[in-house]
């Protein structure tokens, strides 16, 4: 598929690109994308809960009554679930919520990403550029230009560029990334794929092995 080249004040060069179909047009796989997704926000828990069981609860150990004649069920120690101020049962433990997925699997989740921004028309192509130094007003000026100010997007970059980078870092609705920061989840959690030129070559490298 071709699309036309903006530059950063979100005029038309002249120019058109040819995206991979295979990385931009293929059909998506929801199940893949879903496991992606889940994936990634499974990576974001601390898994650090935890509630205190019988042995961990402060509390005496003594018996509290006599263990027959007194009409109620039998009870051994205050520190039983049953009474208030007791350990849990089966309370929440630190574990870890990662899972391992395949990198074909992977592969086919973040192709189908990308395909559903270029269905959608939600991907803009812009040339390479850079800034002097860093600076949101001309940051928030490039995003206006292209009709995206105040918009959830996500620019992608073909190498690191600290002062674009930092140029975003003040403005929650905008992400920057390299192509090789990529995930499922943050294509699909913006509104808009920004893909510079010279990321092109790496994202469609890297997802057609």
């Amino acid at each position: 598929m071709e699309v036309k080249v903006l530059d950063i004040n979100g005029k038309e060069t002249g120019r058109k690109v040819q995206l991979s179909d295979s990385v931009f047009g293929i059909e998506p796989n929801n199940h893949a994308v879903y496991l992606d997704v889940k994936q990634y926000l499974a990576n974001q828990r601390q898994g650090t809960h935890k509630a205190k069981e019988r042995a961990e609860v402060a509390g005496s150990t003594r018996k509290i009554k006599k263990q027959k004649g007194t009409g109620t069920a039998r009870a051994g120690s205050a520190k039983s679930p049953v009474f208030k101020g007791g350990g849990t049962i089966f309370g929440p433990r630190p574990r870890s919520y990662s899972f391992k997925l395949n990198k074909s699997l992977k592969r086919l989740a973040r192709k189908s990403a990308f395909s559903l921004k270029a269905k959608e028309s939600n991907l803009i192509v812009v040339e390479d550029f850079t800034f002097e130094a860093p600076s949101t007003k001309k940051f928030i000026s490039f995003l206006g230009a292209l009709g995206l100010e105040n918009k959830k997007s996500l620019i992608v970059l073909g190498d690191s560029n600290k002062n674009v980078y930092l140029s975003s870092r003040n403005l929650k609705a905008s992400n920057v990334v390299t192509n090789s920061e990529l995930s499922t989840y943050a294509i699909l959690n913006a509104n808009n794929l920004v893909l510079l030129e010279g990321s092109l070559e790496g994202i469609e490298e890297n997802l057609s092995k």
